[in-house]
């Protein structure tokens, strides 16, 4: 008899990703990549990557449908929609988790926000394990944090904890709708960076380019240092509110990791009573993906509790000299 397999998938506004794996720890049995195609619609975004994930269990997990399906998505899924997830037309209007148990019906199914994915993956088995309070920077397309305690992802009363992207930006801000100004999200995530490395490089096609083109050019050097400034201002203001154990950083941006340690490191230091230890993350740039497996075998464990057993001793064996 052929074991049983889990599906994650990670619904991004560039692209969608999907990872089959067995429900115990263990590598993946395989992984794909679609690009989202945002400018399609949502309805038509969430069938490729849906598609692309069937195509994939066909490939490497024939004839077995997954017991559990895990998914992260951009945005705040409810019920009946996906609250702020403006990145895909459309993607508002979906209830993801019914159109996910459609796709899979005989599948226990479960959905979280993609950087409260992130943070689950990372407090379960990454830079987080047994930091009490962590917190998670993602330095993606674009920016949030997920905040831990006591091994819990902290969702707020409306599941939107950590959405600093909503960030005030200025005193002449406050009392201005989110229409009316601009927020930190726009200026300190992997599209803001875009669009001021066009300022200078007209044919830049992501923030990469600016971290490049740094050493060499004057201004995409002073484009860097407002943006580290700024996000190490509203990283000291998290950290001083939440007293974080350890501050682990993923996304994108994390490849360029030595410009953005050396000035966030500085500025807590500096600021913060109690400095927490800054860390990049464990899986940094795939921790929705990560994340979305980790909801799905937990979710097989609850399904079949005999996995639960099995996960555990397949840990300690693991862990064993």
């Amino acid at each position: 008899m052929l074991p049983p397999v889990v599906l994650g998938i990670d619904f991004g506004g560039t692209k969608t990703a999907m990872a089959v794996a067995e429900p115990t720890p263990g590598p993946r049995l395989g992984a794909s990549t679609v690009p989202t195609h945002a400018a399609d619609g949502g309805r038509a975004s969430l069938g490729r990557g849906l598609r692309a994930a069937r195509a994939l269990l066909d490939r490497v997990a024939p004839g077995r449908e997954p017991l559990a399906v895990g998914v992260s998505t951009i945005g705040i899924p409810r019920e009946s929609g996906v609250d702020l997830a403006p990145n895909i037309p459309g993607w508002a209007d979906l209830a993801l988790a019914k159109e996910i148990q459609a796709a899979f019906p005989a599948s226990e199914i479960r959905v979280e926000t993609d950087v409260k994915a992130a943070t689950r993956v990372e407090a379960v088995e990454g830079a987080l394990k047994d930091a009490d309070p962590g917190l998670y920077l993602n330095l993606g397309t674009g920016l949030a944090v997920g905040i831990v305690t006591k091994g819990e992802v902290i969702a707020g009363r409306n599941g939107a904890a950590g959405e600093i992207g909503y960030n005030l930006r200025a005193l002449r801000d406050v009392g201005l709708a989110t229409g009316q100004r601009s927020i930190l999200e726009d200026q300190v995530s992997g599209i803001g960076l875009l669009a001021r490395a066009r300022e200078i490089q007209p044919d830049a096609t992501g923030a990469k380019d600016l971290f490049a083109a740094a050493s060499q050019d004057p201004r995409a050097a002073e484009i860097l240092r407002e943006f580290t400034e700024e996000l190490a201002f509203h990283l000291v203001n998290l950290a001083i509110a939440v007293d974080p154990a350890r501050i682990a950083v993923g996304g994108g941006m994390v490849r360029s990791w030595p410009v953005l340690y050396a000035p966030l490191r500085r500025a807590l230091d500096a600021a913060v009573p109690f400095p927490p230890e800054l860390v990049q993350a464990a899986f940094p740039f795939d921790a929705p993906l990560a994340g979305a497996l980790t909801l799905a075998r937990a979710a097989a464990r609850e399904a079949v509790p005999a996995l639960a057993q099995l996960a555990a001793e397949t840990s300690t064996t693991s862990k064993a000299p």
